[in-house]
């Protein structure tokens, strides 16, 4: 198989997406596609020590920037390194994609190039979170920050696979996103899809408050763009605090130096657990192609990160499972 990864994207581009690819071809000895400007791309795989290795560069003539508006700007800059990347896809040249580029400019370039699932109204964006017994997948966490109720049942039957491919959990638990457990709570939209879900053939637990998802309650946590990409940006932001304090307090005494030596592999799995380069990119539920995302902060270890997830989703046949479960939950509607 063959990943094809956005080389204009993070906002130190092209640097991380050439070391990471770099790390990856010598690692997987796997062709490895990077779009963008060519004669930069070449000089610096060159520089970095790339050559050999089974690295194709695709030249792109423009890039999206993440001030650019993704609808406008995707169609004025036609052949942007998404528009080049993703055209990749559909011919067969590769299998995904990863970009650290404009979140919103991906969405609207795999829905022009690439296209919905049949039956898929709204593609969501779907993050893995840690949790105490493990991890759970998150959706939507950005990309329809106004859904319907059957935009929610949607990212379920699409949370579920994912979570079964990815997080290798059999028959997921799925759970509604609200203010409270009981099934009258939430705001319009929640009471509206929780019928929905109920009727589905997701394994649906009912709603979930914050504590429930951290807990290890659920393996899929389902909610619309707006709440989630608020969860998502805020639970970041604590586990940094936690991290920051943790080591300023750390390091503050002698004797507080000898504990942090005699605790650090515990806190280097805390550290791991809450770093966002662990996971790299998320994966664009609901196109028609593999399509994942990562911060515009991406550094080397994130996206090498984004891309072994794109490889593995692609080796776990996840786009065919996906449109199998999608026209199971159609028919029974």
């Amino acid at each position: 198989m063959t990943v094809i990864l956005d080389a204009m994207g993070s906002d130190a581009h092209p640097d991380p997406e050439i070391l990471a690819a770099i790390r990856f071809a010598r690692e997987f000895q796997e062709e490895i596609i990077l779009v963008g400007d060519e004669n930069i791309l070449k000089s610096k795989i060159q520089q970095n020590g790339g050559a050999g290795l089974p690295i194709r560069v695709v030249h792109a003539a423009e890039v999206l920037e993440m001030e650019d508006k993704p609808v406008e700007n995707a169609r004025k800059k036609a052949q942007n390194s998404m528009a080049v990347g993703m055209d990749l896809i559909k011919s067969g040249d590769g299998q995904a994609f990863v970009t650290a580029g404009n979140t919103g400019g991906a969405m609207v370039n795999a829905l022009l190039k690439l296209g919905r699932i049949k039956g898929v109204l709204r593609p969501a964006l779907c993050a893995i979170f840690p949790t105490a017994t493990g991890k759970a997948v998150v959706l939507d966490i950005g990309a329809n920050a106004e859904c319907k109720p059957e935009f929610l049942l949607e990212f379920a039957v699409m949370g579920s696979v994912y979570a079964e491919k990815a997080l290798k959990k059999t028959n997921p638990r799925v759970g509604l996103l609200s203010n409270g457990e009981e099934a009258g709570k939430g705001n319009q939209l929640v009471k509206d899809a929780y019928p929905l879900l109920v009727s589905s053939k997701v394994n649906f637990i009912g709603n979930i408050e914050g504590k429930e998802l951290f807990g290890g309650n659920v393996d899929v946590a389902v909610t619309d763009g707006f709440t989630g990409n608020i969860l998502l940006k805020t639970s970041e932001a604590v586990g940094k605090l936690i991290i920051t304090k943790l080591k300023t307090g750390l390091l503050s005494s002698f004797r507080t130096k000898v504990g942090a030596a005699l605790a650090k592999p515990a806190f280097t799995e805390v550290r791991k657990l809450m770093d966002p380069s662990e996971t790299g990119a998320v994966i664009l539920l609901g196109v028609d192609g593999l399509v994942y995302v990562g911060h515009g902060r991406s550094d080397e270890a994130a996206m090498f990160s984004a891309i072994k997830a794109a490889r593995e989703a692609e080796k776990d046949n996840l786009l065919a499972s996906l449109k199998d479960a999608i026209q199971a939950q159609i028919s029974q509607l």
